[in-house]
C-alpha cells in the first residue's frame, strides 16, 4: 500500500469478486485499495476444477442460480456476461477448453486466472494491503467509511464487501461479510453449506455402505431442480455432481421447514415401466437386466432392497407398476451434509432484496456494497459461481 489513506473505494477481499470489482473501478479512474487477510490470495481460484479453474460457463442464465430474490442476478449477468469474461481470458492468451455441460477450464492452470485478475488490478492502479485483518469498520457522516486493520486505518466514500461465505474453512472463510451486513442493519438469509455431499441415516446407511465407490448416471430431482448427471455412493452417503446439484434445492426445501426427499431415476431418457415391459418374458433376473445400466453390485443391491431379487418374468403386473415408479425415482431422505468443509459455496448470505440489482449497493446504506459469495446469490455446480463473481464485481464497479 503507498502512504495514502484516503482513496475513493475499499474493497474487503481479494477473491474472484473483488479483483474484479477494484480492476473495473480503477479502470475508471477510481483510487482503489483491496485489503485482504489471507497470505496467499484467491485460494478458491487456485484450487477450483482440479487446479484447471471452471471459470465460466456456455450456458450461464438466471435459471441456473438459487436466491431468495430469483430475479436480482439478471442485471448483472446481462452486463457482463460469460463471452465478456472469455473476451478478457482470450485478450491475455490463457488458452481454454469446453467440458461438459458448457464448462470452461484453462488448459494448464488456474494461476493463469488469478494472474489475469492481478494484471487488470496493477492495471489500474490499484492499492493492496494484504494480508491485514480488519479490526473496526464505522460510516462516518462526511467522509464514508472508516476501515481500521492491524497495519493502519483507512477511509472511502464507497466500500465493497467481497469476503466470500463460509465454505471450505480450511482455506480462510469466515462470516465476516455477514457481520458486517448485520453490522449496518441489512438482513441476512441464513446461510448453508450448498453443493455438497449428502449423508443418510444409519439404516439406509446400513444398506448402501457396501457399495461405497459405486458411481452411475441418474437424473437427480429435487424440488424444481432436476439434474442428469453422475451419482456416487459415498461411506457417509451421496456425492458425485447429481447430488452436489440437488443438494441446494434440498436444503432450500429444508430451509423453509418443508424438507424433501431426492428422487434417483436409475434409468435417465428411458421409460422404466416401459422398460419392465420390453423383458417382461425375460427369465433373467431383474438385478442382472439392470446391470446393463448400473454397476453390477448396485443392481443386486437395489433390486434386494426393493423384494425383487427373482427372474422378471415371475413380476406380477402390480409389482412391475411399483418397480417401475421405484427406478424412475428412487427416494432417499438425506439426514443432513458433510458440512461447509465439503461445500463448493455458501447458500444464502446478504438478503439480495436490501440491494440494488444494478449497482450491488445496499439501498438503506449509500456507499456500501456487497458482491460475489456473501450475497444470497448461489449458483448451479459448473462455472456460475465463478460467472457471478466476475458479473456483479463488474457491476459494482462501473458504480462505485
Amino acid at each position: 500500500m503507498s502512504d495514502r489513506r484516503n482513496y475513493d473505494v475499499i474493497v474487503i477481499g481479494g477473491g474472484g469478486a473483488g479483483m474484479m470489482c477494484a480492476a473495473t473501478a480503477g479502470q475508471r479512474g477510481r483510487r482503489v485499495l483491496i485489503i485482504d487477510h489471507a497470505e496467499r490470495l484467491a485460494e478458491k481460484i487456485r484450487i477450483s476444477g482440479g487446479g484447471r479453474c471452471n471459470f465460466t460457463n456456455l450456458n450461464v442464465g438466471a435459471a441456473n442460480f438459487l436466491s431468495h430474490n430469483p430475479h436480482f442476478c439478471r442485471s448483472a449477468l446481462a452486463r457482463f456476461g460469460p463471452q465478456d469474461f472469455i473476451a478478457l481470458v482470450e485478450r491475455h492468451g490463457i488458452r481454454y477448453h469446453e467440458k461438459t455441460l458448457g464448462q470452461l477450464f484453462c488448459d494448464d492452470s488456474s494461476q493463469q486466472i488469478i494472474d489475469l485478475l492481478l494484471t487488470e488490478c496493477a492495471d489500474a492502479g490499484v492499492d493492496w494491503l494484504q494480508p491485514a485483518s480488519v479490526r473496526n469498520i464505522a460510516h462516518m457522516p462526511d467522509s464514508g467509511y472508516a476501515v481500521t486493520t492491524d497495519r493502519g486505518s483507512v477511509d472511502a466514500p464507497s466500500l465493497v464487501i467481497a469476503t466470500g461465505g463460509l465454505s471450505i474453512p480450511k482455506i480462510g472463510a469466515t462470516d465476516f461479510g455477514h457481520r458486517v451486513a448485520a453490522q449496518f442493519g441489512i438482513p441476512v438469509i441464513p446461510p448453508r453449506p450448498a453443493l455438497v455431499p449428502l449423508t443418510l441415516a444409519a439404516d439406509a446407511l446400513d444398506a448402501l455402505a457396501p457399495l461405497a465407490g459405486a458411481a452411475f448416471e441418474v437424473i437427480a430431482r429435487c424440488c424444481e431442480g432436476q439434474f442428469r448427471e453422475r451419482a456416487l455412493i459415498t461411506h457417509r452417503g451421496l456425492s458425485g455432481p447429481a447430488i452436489l446439484q440437488i443438494s441446494s434445492y434440498w436444503q432450500a426445501a429444508c430451509d423453509t421447514g418443508r424438507p424433501e426427499p431426492i428422487r434417483l431415476d436409475l434409468l435417465p431418457g428411458q421409460d422404466a415401466r416401459a422398460w419392465l415391459d420390453a423383458h417382461a418374458d425375460s427369465g433373467a433376473l431383474l438385478a442382472n437386466a439392470l446391470s446393463a445400466h448400473l454397476p453390477r453390485r448396485v443392481a443386486h443391491a437395489w433390486a434386494q432392497l426393493h423384494d425383487a431379487a427373482l427372474p422378471i418374468n415371475q413380476l406380477k403386473t402390480a409389482q412391475r407398476d411399483a418397480l417401475g415408479a421405484a427406478l424412475a425415482g428412487w427416494t432417499l431422505s438425506p439426514s443432513g451434509t458433510q458440512g461447509y468443509a465439503k461445500a463448493e459455496v455458501t447458500l444464502g448470505g446478504v438478503d439480495t432484496r436490501a440491494l440494488s440489482s444494478k449497482t450491488m449497493e445496499a439501498c438503506a446504506r449509500p456507499g456500501l456494497y456487497f458482491i460475489g459469495e456473501v450475497v444470497d446469490v448461489t449458483g448451479h455446480l459448473g462455472g456460475y459461481n465463478f460467472q457471478w463473481a466476475w458479473s456483479s464485481g463488474h457491476a459494482a464497479g462501473q458504480f462505485v
